[in-house]
């Protein structure tokens, strides 16, 4: 499992030589619990939850994007298997995050929910992601801030500096960290962990204290920084001992098993997915990222598709390997449709699970062909906004991407005007 603290520290390193240097705080972000007590369970209002899965080869464009936007726009081949949920999205083109190239055609996943640019070059480093943002804010209200999950260990997360977080792609240790109640030795055995971070930290801010008299003004700013976010960490670590001794919800489901056949790509992505509703339902977080990694081979159990993933998503309009690629991306919206469904058929407070939940699904790709990272395949599904319709923005002169995430922080309660490239805070056809 991976967690974030509502704060990063400092990458200076005061401390060399004293001994704790070892642990950067990135780890601890990863490794860390989320703190505070859950509130009340019968809140006045459900509380609202957001979802982001990236599908890194992304989606032939010309099998989802309607010909014309609006309300009434023709289905299209992979809207067509979504079609029971019209009501409860709504398709984006024209979208994408500026000064993507980068070191490599693939690049540009690593920014999907950072929107930093030249993604991999020299000089690059990361910025927060969007979830990290609004874990950061509300996470201490579940147990766990944010659930960083994958078809692979690679992820969309990353902290506000700039270090990637691992994720999660074993669905069975993942319901194990969810419902699965430790033995007493177990339980023990974490607090000890979360105790020996607290000590650490004791041993990180006196040293970093002990520098603070021989720095500059501007390292003094720093120095501060870095402290105040010692001090937001050491609070966590304090709550965290509490949802350690809380017991987890339980659910009326068997434990999942992993699927065996790691090129069984379909059965992965429906089984996380199985996991993500789970989680939601049952409010251990309120704050998911899933990314979803193509592959070198060729994927099982999809009669029809005879070459791998990625040379196919390279088709040069090659009919022949666009008719294959069709078959696995239409498989992928068979499994988003049966989450929606599920989303939907989960009632709280007399709306379903996903008026409560505002899910992003797309791509880093807009033709995965020629790795073009422009006019980006989006889908807001969910999340109580008025949907129906395809909103079409300039294809040339793409909008900012990060206009949405602004958006969305929005709806989950932070206070914010800009994120990365944003230059509104909202979104022209996300009406809510």
């Amino acid at each position: 499992m991976n967690y974030i603290s509502r704060r990063s520290l400092s990458r200076r390193h005061f401390l060399r030589g004293s001994g704790a240097t070892a642990l950067g705080l990135p780890f601890l972000e990863a490794m860390v619990p989320a703190l505070l007590p859950r509130a009340a369970a019968a809140e006045a209002e459900s509380p609202k939850r957001f979802v982001a899965t990236c599908a890194g080869l992304g989606f032939h464009a010309p099998f989802l994007f309607p010909d014309q936007p609006g309300r009434d726009y023709s289905s299209t081949p992979y809207l067509d298997l979504i079609r029971d949920h019209r009501d409860q999205f709504t398709v984006f083109s024209g979208l994408s995050h500026p000064e993507q190239q980068g070191n490599n055609g693939h690049a540009s996943e690593l920014t999907w929910l950072t929107a930093a640019k030249r993604p991999g070059l020299a000089g690059f480093r990361n910025t927060i992601s969007l979830d990290q943002l609004i874990a950061r804010q509300i996470g201490m209200k579940t147990r766990y801030p944010c659930l960083v999950l994958g078809t692979g260990s690679s992820s969309l997360s990353w902290t506000s500096n700039g270090v990637e977080i691992p994720a999660e792609s074993s669905p069975s240790r993942l319901f194990k960290a969810l419902f699965i109640e430790g033995s007493e030795a177990e339980v023990e055995a974490e607090l000890r962990q979360l105790r020996r971070g607290r000590s650490i930290l004791d041993t990180v801010t006196g040293e970093a204290k002990r520098f603070g008299n021989t720095l500059g003004h501007r390292d003094r700013e720093k120095l501060d920084e870095y402290l105040t976010s010692v001090r937001d960490l050491e609070v966590r670590l304090q709550q965290s001992e509490g949802w350690v001794k809380k017991p987890k919800p339980k659910v009326d489901v068997a434990e999942p098993r992993d699927v065996q056949d790691r090129n069984d790509a379909i059965a992965k992505q429906r089984l996380m997915f199985d996991m993500i509703a789970l989680a939601l339902q049952t409010d251990s977080t309120r704050t998911v990222t899933f990314r979803i990694s193509g592959m070198n081979a060729v994927p099982s159990n999809i009669p029809g598709v005879a070459h791998d993933w990625h040379n196919l998503s390279h088709h040069g309009k090659d009919e022949s390997k666009i008719d294959e690629l069709r078959l696995i991306e239409e498989a992928e919206f068979q499994v988003l449709n049966d989450f929606l469904a599920r989303l939907r058929g989960i009632e709280e407070n007399g709306r379903s699970l996903l008026d409560h939940t505002a899910m992003i699904f797309g791509s880093n790709l807009g033709n995965a062909s020629s790795h073009s990272w422009k006019n980006l395949p989006i889908l807001v599904a969910g999340g109580g906004y008025r949907h129906g319709s395809y909103v079409a923005h300039d294809p040339d002169d793409n909008t900012p991407l990060a206009n949405l995430y602004v958006a969305m922080a929005q709806r989950m309660g932070l206070e914010v005007e800009r994120f990365g490239s944003s230059t509104k805070p909202h979104l022209d056809g996300l009406e809510a």
